[in-house]
């Protein structure tokens, strides 16, 4: 059980909620509920009615949506500590994607009606939620443009490079270590390619030091990456 301090504390490094004071934080951990997944447990599934968000505390979350074709698109990882299902919370609509536990999770929820209560009381809460969703957009912009018109290895420097700047948020670090617990096959449904030409790009990106695998461990070379993208 994680004391209502300690969750404050924790949403302190959540971007929809970081922007709030420490009083607004511990009003926001006051109506948040503790709650586990097992591996492989479906979340939720696109369509559902959504009544509430999940902060992720510990583990990984899949958000991914079927093709007309039956193919599955996995389009973002969510991980400690970041939000995921906060759409159908701010609008009141369905469930737009399936969200599945990648391997054993716990979360926190915060139901709708909980959220509306606190934004009704902490109008802190209703901009803190615009500068969120306005980072989400910015990130599915790069995201379709990434698809869109960079190679694989382009793709992969952009998904490390994102990683690398939640980690180290300020860019100081010319290498920043990542954890990376997910298969080949997760990751190149994250990165909209196969698995065989994501094991080549990765050997690519290793051979020219962009990255260093050790185990599950990803070394990456933040200005080398940053040239592959494009964005140096």
């Amino acid at each position: 059980m994680i004391s209502k301090t300690e969750i404050a504390d924790l949403l302190a490094g959540v971007a929809l909620f970081a922007p709030l004071d420490p009083a607004g934080r511990l009003a926001v951990a006051e109506a948040l509920r503790e709650i586990k997944f097992d591996a492989g447990q479906a979340i939720f599934s696109r369509g559902d009615a959504g009544s509430e968000l999940f902060v992720v505390t510990k583990g990984r979350v899949r958000l991914s949506v079927l093709t007309a074709d039956g193919k599955e698109l996995s389009f973002a990882h969510a991980e400690a500590p970041s939000v995921f299902g906060e759409l159908a919370v701010f609008d009141g609509r369905a469930r737009s994607a399936d969200a599945t536990a990648v391997g054993k999770v716990e979360a926190l929820t915060l139901s709708r009606a909980a959220f509306h209560r606190l934004l009704a009381t902490m109008p802190a809460i209703a901009e803190a939620a615009i500068k969120f969703l306005s980072g989400r957009l910015r990130d599915a912009d790069e995201q379709l443009e990434a698809i869109a018109l960079h190679p694989i290895e382009g793709r992969l420097a952009r998904f490390f490079l994102a990683a690398a700047r939640q980690k180290d948020p300020a860019g100081k670090l010319e290498k920043v270590t990542l954890a990376l617990p997910i298969s080949q096959s997760e990751l190149a449904l994250l990165v909209g390619a196969s698995r065989p030409k994501v094991n080549a790009a990765l050997a690519l990106l290793e051979s020219d030091g962009s990255i260093t695998r050790k185990g599950q461990d990803v070394i990456c070379d933040v200005e080398s990456l940053s040239a592959i993208a494009g964005m140096d």
